[in-house]
């Protein structure tokens, strides 16, 4: 195989293979929230897929992100609490869980209400009040209560426009870039990768090709990272523009697997093909493509 098919049976493998179990238990969890709160049997409405699931550039399930739309009535009722009204709001979304997923561990604090089945998918469900502006005003249970803002619907739709304009390479990087980032154990989180992809693609000068150039793509993306400044705290996502904080050094680990990819590159152009693939493996870990004599 060449290096084209490698890469496309590498992101074959990222793609999330769960999507039935995922909706189903998607539905189930909406139709209660609908039925408590709404007085609807719907499994569908009032809900959106957000974070790196949303975004299409997840590769596990083991965090799934969904905000479910509450009526305005329900955000006065708590807003005029006393004391954490937030608090309160999240405890009733997971009673109102609860009677669907009776046993089922589900936690209620915080900022969301985390579903956790025995297979090790998880949903974080955050209960949100949807703006004018199509933002959304959400509980945060911490330090006696509080109102804060999220805006995925623009992240989403700047990930899949610009994707469409890469030739559909983008969400693919992001994808191998979580790839790389499990296996190095890299600071950094979904929406801090999809929005570096992002502001690299629309340069990259190979962004119209495919995957017979995805060796080059990882090369210039590491590259790219390792170059940012360091001493630089935040990024503001695409999109929405909301603030990305830094979660530690990453640099190092991109200009590490810089070097390997310029390895791997050159192991190819000399027929090196299980020094090659060791080589990206190194990198990628063990969803790459085998190494075979």
């Amino acid at each position: 195989m060449g290096i084209a098919k490698d890469f496309e049976d590498f992101c074959a493998k990222l793609i999330i293979q769960d999507e039935v179990k995922i909706v189903a238990r998607c539905n189930a969890i909406t139709k209660r929230l609908n039925l408590d709160f709404w007085g609807s049997y719907s499994e569908t409405n009032h809900r959106i897929y957000v974070g790196s699931y949303g975004r299409d550039t997840a590769i596990g399930v083991s965090d799934l992100d969904v905000i479910f739309m509450l009526p305005y009535q329900t955000y006065i009722r708590y807003n005029n609490y006393l004391y954490n009204g937030q608090s309160s709001l999240l405890q009733s979304v997971k009673a109102s869980i609860r009677k669907t997923y009776s046993n089922t561990e589900i936690g209620g604090d915080g900022q969301v209400v985390a579903v956790s089945f025995s297979d090790g998918m998880k949903f974080e469900v955050v209960p949100a009040f949807e703006k004018e502006d199509g933002s959304f005003t959400y509980p945060d249970s911490n330090d006696g209560g509080k109102w804060k803002i999220t805006n995925p619907k623009p992240e989403i739709s700047s990930i899949a426009e610009r994707n469409i304009w890469s030739n559909w390479n983008l969400k693919p990087l992001c994808r191998m870039t979580r790839a790389w980032k499990n296996y190095w154990s890299v600071p950094m989180g979904g929406l801090l990768i999809d929005t570096l992809a992002y502001n690299f693609i629309v340069n990259w000068k190979y962004r119209d090709k495919s995957y017979l150039y995805y060796d080059f793509m990882s090369r210039d993306f590491f590259s790219y990272l390792a170059n940012q400044d360091p001493k630089q705290s935040y990024w503001r996502a695409a999109g929405s523009s909301q603030y990305i904080w830094r979660k530690g050094l990453f640099e190092s680990k991109a200009k590490q697997c810089y070097n390997l990819a310029v390895d791997a590159i050159a192991y190819e152009s000399k027929g090196m093909k299980y020094s090659a693939r060791q080589t990206w493996r190194e990198i990628y870990g063990t969803a790459y493509p085998t190494c075979s004599i």
